[in-house]
């Protein structure tokens, strides 16, 4: 069976991740000084404790992709801004939804590779930004 998915693509998949990444970093740390109302010490700890996670990951992937032999990228996805916490919750919720869909597609890719430690590191990454995607989606459900 020919291979449909170059090495190419992976790494400039790899690199859009590491976007991602980079912007849930930034999203986090400007989410947990801007939030307010009743429930700001819980929520600025809730999205505090996620940063070291997406520095991780952000780490994994620009290690990977220089061993791959690409150039890791150093520009963020841009990052949506609001006032409103619930508003601040619903970006990290669709933020989370995508990277759980794009690692999704990077398994499949490194599986094709037969790049077999990509693909169980980038497993595990996807279960930690499924976990953080149900999390938020709670944290929505229950919002007055």
């Amino acid at each position: 069976m020919a291979k449909t998915t170059s090495m190419k693509e992976l790494i400039a998949g790899l690199n859009d991740d590491l976007s991602g990444e980079y912007n849930a970093i930034i999203s986090y740390l400007q989410y947990s000084a801007k939030v307010s109302g009743p429930y700001r010490p819980q929520l600025v700890q809730f999205l505090q404790q996620e940063i070291p996670d997406e520095q991780m990951h952000a780490q994994y992937l620009a290690d990977k992709i220089v061993s791959l032999g690409g150039e890791p990228t150093v520009t963020p996805r841009p990052v949506q801004t609001s006032d409103d916490t619930r508003q601040m919750l619903e970006y990290i919720y669709q933020a989370e939804a995508e990277t759980v869909e794009n690692y999704r597609k990077r398994i499949d890719m490194a599986d094709e590779l037969g790049e077999v430690g990509l693909k169980v590191q980038l497993e595990d990454m996807l279960n930690d930004e499924t976990t953080h995607r149900d999390e938020v989606k709670k944290i929505l459900d229950g919002w007055a």
